[in-house]
């Protein structure tokens, strides 16, 4: 655990920052642990810190959530808690919970990210558009109805006829919403990409009508934009962990936008590619671009699109064939500069969505050259097209043209690798300058900050 870190800017020294400096905190909870990070105006990281859930945790999920959420804040030094004004949070994407609107407490155990309802999908099928991002047992709304419909069974079993009590006594909130509510202490808020596999509309904002006159409606969570100030953290809260009062909390986003936050990407055209076991894309977009058939959809970003899509290709297959020191000793005989005439699709096992669409598409790693390195040559090049043709896709469905890729995740800091997507890409490529997801939820915390501040200047002189 590092407490204290730096990226770039001055070294704020050891007796903390200068009274007028504000530090915002952002905080990743992802599917094994969570971090915090801290950083100044200039982005500087002024702390940073990590924590695994402990043993058990998913006896109970919420009380891990909980209980890891108050060692991380607990660990932190006083003088970096008391110089932040703001905190936002990122969680794993449809990981959901239904709780006491009163209380906050879980009704349910939550539902993780990965937890299919495939019981709810013909109810979800039938209210929204065909190929809906929503239509997939694993979204948010298809955990909702499933939770919504048993315990109506279970109300009709104990002799109640009516299901009226159920939306006005629990409330759904994403992972991200729930950690918030815990400081802020305002019950029933989301972001609208935490809500988009809930169904709600980001374009409109609202939720559309095939969802907003459900039985269930009264549940949904009011929506704002990630980084939008909520409400300043509790008195118990500030107590307990020495935060200022007028410390506020802002909505999150989820773990993945976040993780594409991190890169500081600022232009349409610029995109971030995830080199870990698999292959994901992200592009920053003028257009919305949506497609089931190919796993596509497209988050909002302030006034532009995050469009995304993911391949099975990746790092995972590298794994099943070279060790990290072979991996490290090929590469170095790699020539980067001349092309690969090896034509590989590479797979763990068959089945691919994106950029093509074939669950029956077998792995394709033949011919298998006799010297290793070229072997590897042909690996590393034929996913740079496989990345190419994916963000090709991207733009002939309407994206915006690619002009710079940043890279997160293994893949990044392999040099050879990078040169070759550079090639095969026809853009710069590059490392992510920061590649972790809580840097970017402190971004949003920094940004619903200054948004604030504007606020209060622009009454001020307003009331002159």
């Amino acid at each position: 655990m590092s407490l204290r870190g730096e990226t770039k800017g001055q070294n704020q020294g050891a007796d903390g920052p200068p009274a007028q400096d504000s530090w915002y905190m952002g905080l990743d909870f992802g599917t094994s642990g969570a971090r915090v990070m801290v950083i100044d105006d200039d982005g500087s990281i002024q702390a940073n810190a990590k924590e695994s859930y402990p043993e058990g945790a998913s006896a109970d999920w919420a009380r891990a959530w909980e209980d890891t959420l108050h060692h991380l804040l607990s660990d932190l030094p006083a003088d970096v808690k008391a110089a932040t004004r703001s905190i936002s949070f990122d969680g794993t994407s449809a990981t959901t919970m239904i709780v006491d609107r009163q209380s906050g407490e879980s009704l349910s155990p939550p539902f993780l990210y990965n937890a299919s309802c495939p019981d709810a999908l013909p109810a979800v099928a039938a209210m929204a558009p065909k190929h809906h991002t929503v239509t997939t047992g694993t979204s948010t709304l298809c955990k909702l109805v499933s939770w919504y419909w048993h315990e109506h069974q279970h109300n009709r079993e104990g002799g109640k006829d009516s299901v009226d009590g159920i939306a006005d006594r629990a409330a759904l909130l994403h992972q991200a919403d729930w950690l918030a509510f815990l400081l802020h202490g305002v019950m029933g808020v989301s972001d609208y990409n935490n809500a988009l596999k809930l169904g709600y509309d980001p374009a409109r904002e609202e939720y559309p009508d095939w969802l907003a006159f459900q039985p269930f409606a009264g549940m949904l969570p009011r929506i704002v934009a990630p980084g939008s100030v909520i409400g300043a953290v509790t008195k118990e809260l500030a107590d307990r962990h020495g935060f200022p009062e007028d410390c506020v909390v802002c909505a999150g986003t989820t773990d993945s936008i976040a993780a594409f936050l991190a890169a500081e990407p600022s232009q349409p055209g610029e995109a971030v590619t995830s080199l870990g076991s698999t292959l994901a894309v992200k592009l920053l977009s003028t257009e919305r671009v949506d497609d089931a058939r190919f796993g596509i959809y497209s988050h909002r970003l302030n006034d532009t699109w995050l469009v995304g899509g993911a391949s099975n290709t990746g790092g995972a297959v590298l794994r099943t064939l070279f060790t990290d020191e072979q991996l490290a000793e090929l590469t170095e005989k790699i020539d980067a500069s001349q092309e690969s005439k090896l034509r590989y699709y590479p797979l763990v096992k068959p089945g691919e969505r994106f950029p093509v669409a074939d669950p029956h598409l077998e792995p394709c790693l033949r011919p298998r050259p006799d010297d290793d390195a070229e072997f590897l040559h042909g690996i590393l090049e034929s996913t740079a097209r496989i990345e190419g043709e994916a963000y090709r896709l991207l733009q002939e469905l309407g994206a915006s043209p690619l002009t710079r890729v940043y890279t997160a995740g293994g893949g990044a800091v392999n040099d050879k690798w990078t040169a070759i997507r550079a090639r095969v890409l026809g853009v710069p490529v590059e490392p992510s300058p920061q590649t972790e997801a809580a840097y970017g939820a402190a971004l949003l915390a920094r940004q619903g900050a200054r948004q604030r501040a504007g606020s209060h200047k622009q009454m001020q002189q307003t009331a002159k």
